[in-house]
């Protein structure tokens, strides 16, 4: 963060969760020692609301305490993670119209955000490092890179000092001590997110791990610096949106990895504002993978089980944002001797064990769903898995208590009005003039909820054949490295790599329709069409990844990158 203490040590700037910089940073001289406890003294009392600062870990209360000076909150509020903290923070919430009941089901809220604050916004989204190419490839020909965006250091400090200075005025500033992963597993990260949104709150303790018990296995270690505001210091006069505040014309969302640390402002939705997920799980967990031997990927997990044999496999699938990976992750199989278990729905951390077997786990806690498409006939156990303890973001609501939302047609009864995410009173499905929820509205739900949840979810042995790649958005260092580290671990003679496939499930038959919308064994499926291979989409699929990689990954494609390619482009030639 900048406006750094110029008493820090110099180590304090560039916190990193090797074990040498840690020992670095734990060796500070008493001199430097003594200069903070005496800023620390002189500072302006910190009127804490909730919980003890005194108690926090002394890496975490300095944290604290240096951002409470730049960000200037009213109070403080240490998150415990506890039922009773939650109750309260959902109580303030309804108070303040942000966020409303949803009678129908048990402990269930609507939010709706501000019409400007409703997606993850990737171009808006930087890693800031000194050197460029640590972070993205140099493109060819001038062309724009389309592998993230960079942002050096010194001028990152720059934008966030126009943001946070003064940001949390008239607010409360919460502490959320969080672990992605099990609380104290040899293979989870531990954060600690400022923020100055109760929803965020509430949010998070669904989606991680947050409270004492974090704290507890923190102790005074390294751990992911995470700030984030919604950018809206009180008093204001402007109107706000659903009650929703936040900036939209100022947002960033920054990773700086050479301190471990996030820095979010200006929006209070999703990925953007629930540091753990996107930020630390895949952007910064890629590279805390590159550093430490270990990979962060966009993955679902599952497990699928041959009831008849007892053979069980794991598979890792990668596939982009909003194409039903959840979905996938809570199949309902039609073979009666198939059953599928839940790991997890959009990330999976994996690392080879001692004896060379691919392990992952799933860091989240929870499920943060795109809600359209989601029905009892796409997804029967999710439609189980929120009725109780989920938070709904930007969906309708109807007249007998429910929700709504697209897909959802065949599932409400007559006469039951549906009020959209815009607040039109009598939306009318046949009209489809506007949709009735926003198409990236979500569902926030515990995994324990999930009904086919797999007893092992939490087990760091989960092993996995996997199918990469789905982090185009998410890479949080240089793609052609990324590629080196892949291929990497084949390098490693004891290292059984897993199996890859490609698959397609969303190729159509000549009228349009899926071909794999059906039960194989029990329908009549255009098997010729099913495997066909398209020689001319082959070639202009060859053309088109040669174009990409001279253009965006240039001088850092590794070489066995192109051998295949070529291999790939004879095969196609002799087809």
């Amino acid at each position: 963060m900048p406006e750094r203490r110029e008493s820090e040590s110099q180590n304090d700037k560039g916190t990193d969760l090797s074990e040498e910089a840690m020992s670095k940073t734990d060796s500070q001289t008493e001199l430097s020692k003594r200069l903070a406890n005496k800023i620390t003294s002189h500072q302006p009392s910190i009127r804490v609301i909730y919980g003890d600062l005194s108690q926090l870990p002394n890496k975490v209360r300095h944290f604290v305490e240096e951002h409470v000076k730049l960000c200037k909150p009213d109070t403080i509020h240490i998150c415990d993670g506890s039922e009773r903290e939650n109750d309260l923070l959902l109580y303030v919430l309804q108070r303040d119209g942000m966020i409303k009941r949803v009678p129908k089901f048990e402990n269930c809220w609507l939010s709706r955000t501000d019409p400007a604050d409703v997606a993850r916004v990737e171009r808006l989204t930087y890693i800031a490092t000194e050197i460029q190419r640590d972070t993205v490839p140099t493109p060819k020909h001038g062309a724009k890179c389309q592998l993230g965006n960079w942002m050096c250091t010194e001028d990152m400090d720059h934008e966030l000092n126009m943001r946070f200075p003064n940001c949390m005025k008239g607010r409360t500033m919460f502490v959320i001590p969080f672990s992605m992963g099990p609380v104290g597993s040899p293979l989870s990260k531990i954060g600690v997110q400022l923020t100055d949104s109760a929803y965020v709150v509430v949010s998070m303790r669904i989606m991680t791990r947050i409270g004492d018990k974090v704290l507890e296995a923190l102790g005074d270690n390294a751990f992911v610096k995470c700030v984030h505001s919604v950018g809206r210091p009180l008093p204001t006069t402007a109107t706000l949106q659903n009650n929703w505040p936040c900036d939209p014309k100022m947002i960033m969302v920054a990773h700086l990895p050479e301190r471990n640390e996030i820095c979010s402002y200006g929006s209070g939705y999703g990925g953007n504002s629930l540091l753990g997920k996107k930020c630390l799980a895949l952007r910064l967990g890629s590279i805390l993978g590159h550093r430490e031997g270990w990979l962060a990927e966009h993955m679902l997990i599952l497990g699928v089980e041959n009831t008849l044999t007892g053979e069980k496999r794991y598979i890792a699938a990668a596939f982009p944002s909003a194409c039903g990976k959840t979905n996938m992750a809570m199949m309902k199989p039609t073979l009666p001797h198939i059953k599928v278990t839940c790991v997890g729905d959009d990330i999976a951390w994996m690392r080879f064990d001692s004896e060379g077997r691919l392990r992952a786990i799933n860091p989240e806690n929870g499920f943060f769903g795109v809600a359209p498409g989601t029905s009892s006939k796409t997804n029967f156990f999710a439609m189980q898995m929120i009725q109780h303890n989920t938070i709904f973001t930007n969906v309708a609501q109807t007249s007998d208590g429910g929700v709504f939302w697209e897909g959802l047609e065949d599932e409400i009864e007559p006469g039951v009005k549906i009020t959209s995410w815009l607040g039109d009173d009598d939306w009318n499905k046949d009209s489809r003039q506007r949709k009735a929820a926003h198409p990236n509205s979500r569902f926030c739900t515990p995994a324990t909820q999930c009904p086919i949840l797999d007893p092992a979810w939490e087990d760091p042995s989960i092993f996995a054949d996997a199918r990469p790649f789905a982090m185009r958005p998410f890479f949080g260092y240089n793609f052609g490295e990324y590629l080196h580290h892949w291929l990497s671990f084949g390098k490693d003679a004891k290292n059984k790599l897993p199996k890859i496939f490609h698959v397609n499930w969303f190729r159509k038959d000549k009228n349009g329709k899926f071909l794999k919308n059906k039960n194989l064994e029990n329908e009549n499926i255009d098997m010729e069409a099913l495997f066909n291979v398209p020689l001319d989409f082959w070639e202009n699929e060859v053309n088109a990844i040669y174009k990409y990689f001279d253009e965006q990954v240039n001088e850092d494609l590794p070489k066995a990158i192109m051998q295949e390619l070529k291999a790939l482009e004879a095969r196609v030639v002799s087809y």
